[in-house]
């Protein structure tokens, strides 16, 4: 029982790798799940391109910062990279990332690690909005190597789909057109505009 309670308490806390993603990507993600029946199993969210995230990083230009709720205790801003972008937020319950947040300015590049979950409008429609873990004011060069580094990492799942499980549950789901992604890529790199 020890063990077991040993084990529980190590799974409550262990953080799950963030994996690099493009907007446009995310934006398109609409299959979320959890990985367990525990209380404290991680939730993912499934993108197009085969990859499973409960965490997720990425860099871009902030943009609408504003702060909401009644004692403005609450933040939420966009981070745009090349494809799209990012919806953003942090409150109370994310004081550390709420107190970074809102040290930095509009414009400013950013760097930012958080859980992506979907949220469906009253309309019916899914926004995917980001609760920020971590966020630092970056440069440019920083933003780059961010854009090369998710490039290879989405080229890398385009090359491996339908070998994986996850893979091949995101191809049932979404009938994935690996051609989309590709192009999103190489557009990203040419354009390169943060």
């Amino acid at each position: 029982m020890a063990d077991e309670n040993s084990n529980s308490e190590r799974r409550r806390y262990f953080r799950e790798p963030a994996k690099r993603v493009l907007a446009s990507e995310l934006r398109e993600a609409r299959l979320q799940f959890k990985g367990g029946e525990e209380e404290y199993s991680p939730t993912y969210i499934m993108l197009p391109t085969g990859e499973r995230c409960n965490r997720i990083f990425f860099c871009g230009t902030l943009s609408n910062k504003e702060r909401r709720g009644e004692d403005n205790n609450f933040i939420i801003a966009r981070v745009r990279d090349p494809t799209g972008i990012f919806f953003i937020n942090a409150g109370s319950y994310q004081e550390g990332a709420m107190h970074e947040l809102s040290e930095v300015e509009n414009d400013a590049y950013v760097a930012v690690v958080g859980k992506p979950a979907i949220r469906q409008t009253p309309e019916g429609n899914s926004l995917i909005n980001i609760r920020v873990e971590t966020v630092a004011e970056v440069d440019e060069e920083t933003c780059r190597t961010w854009l090369d580094d998710t490039a290879k990492a989405t080229l890398d799942r385009i090359e491996l789909f339908g070998e994986t499980e996850d893979s091949k549950n995101a191809s049932e789901f979404y009938n994935t057109n690996l051609s989309v992604y590709r192009k999103m890529v190489y557009e990203a790199l040419a354009g390169q505009k943060l």
